[in-house]
């Protein structure tokens, strides 16, 4: 639901060069909807922070919802695009690439930024199923248990690959919550080692 339509000419022309109105909104929302919950903010709030008129927000979202799911549909974008580049940049040797890419989890929820799995957050802020941001955290969810199949399938001599990458997606989501917690104390930094030990037991005869 992106919109790709550019603002009438002359809105909001305070606007800095390098970021357009809608970006702004969009940027201003993310970083309060992660650090405060989309619920908890209100469109009066982004308004306010993004400097911007409320007929421009309702210009480029329709709704407070829209907005939302902008800001999932952003998230999504720049975390596969993160995920993307750790594969160009790591060894292709594939349980190295595994490593790399739960190393870079591992660096994200020890970031004193982190709030929690963006995604995570949305599931529990949005109890039923078929809103629309509950419906694309669950599609997160499913191409993360999608990647996860692909880094597993490239691992030659797993016994049970299904089993491994349902273990790989429990960790994963483990790391994320008791950070959320826990903070640099959580036990995310045995995310690798206790990876390691899994496909170590997969591939024993």
């Amino acid at each position: 639901m992106s919109p790709t339509a550019k603002p009438r000419a002359g809105s909001e022309g305070a606007a800095a060069p390098t970021e357009s109105v809608r970006d702004r909104i969009l940027n201003t929302a993310r970083d309060l909807f992660y650090k405060e919950g989309a619920r908890a903010v209100g469109v009066d709030t982004v308004v306010a922070r993004s400097g911007v008129a409320k007929t421009s927000l309702y210009r480029w979202f329709p709704s407070k919802d829209a907005l939302i799911v902008a800001v999932l549909e952003q998230e999504q974008k720049d975390r596969w695009a993160g995920w993307d580049k750790t594969a160009a940049q790591s060894d292709p040797e594939p349980r190295a690439r595994l490593r790399a890419h739960l190393n870079g989890i591992v660096r994200f929820v020890s970031s004193s930024h982190f709030r929690g799995c963006p995604f995570m957050n949305i599931t529990v802020e949005f109890a039923d199923p078929q809103h629309p941001a509950r419906v694309l955290a669950t599609e997160e969810m499913q191409e993360l248990r999608r990647r996860l199949r692909g880094l597993v399938d490239n691992i030659e001599g797993v016994r049970n690959p299904e089993e491994l990458t349902e273990q790989l997606l429990l960790l994963v989501d483990g790391a994320f919550s008791s950070a959320q917690a826990l903070g640099k104390s959580g036990p995310q930094h045995f995310l690798v080692a206790t990876a390691d030990a899994l496909v170590d037991a997969q591939l024993k005869k």
